[in-house]
């Protein structure tokens, strides 16, 4: 079963990939191809990705004891292309003991 912790981390992968592919693939066929098919296809589950994500982020920041800067962060990197990703690396790469 998936923890609160581990279930924000896959939707942010999820998002991000989403978020992507929409941006850099989906929006230029449609514009350059005149073929919305990709954006009406793509659009939905990333919506649904990026609530999920802003839902996640807000109940997950008292959990791990986020201050209101690091939330800020974690929500504006939900708009940035790369951004999720940068989330990964920055709070949510787990730490190894060396």
């Amino acid at each position: 079963m998936f923890s609160l912790f581990n279930s924000f981390r896959l939707v942010a992968l999820l998002e991000g990939i989403s978020y992507i592919l929409l941006l850099f693939i989906a929006v230029p066929i449609k514009y350059f191809a005149n073929d919305p098919q990709y954006v009406k296809l793509l659009g939905m589950p990333h919506g649904i990705l990026f609530l999920a994500y802003i839902v996640l982020a807000i109940v997950l920041a008292s959990e791990m004891g986020w201050t209101k800067k690091t939330l800020f962060i974690v929500l504006l990197a939900s708009i940035i292309p790369f951004g999720t990703f940068y989330v990964e690396y920055k709070y949510l790469k787990p730490k190894r003991n060396s």
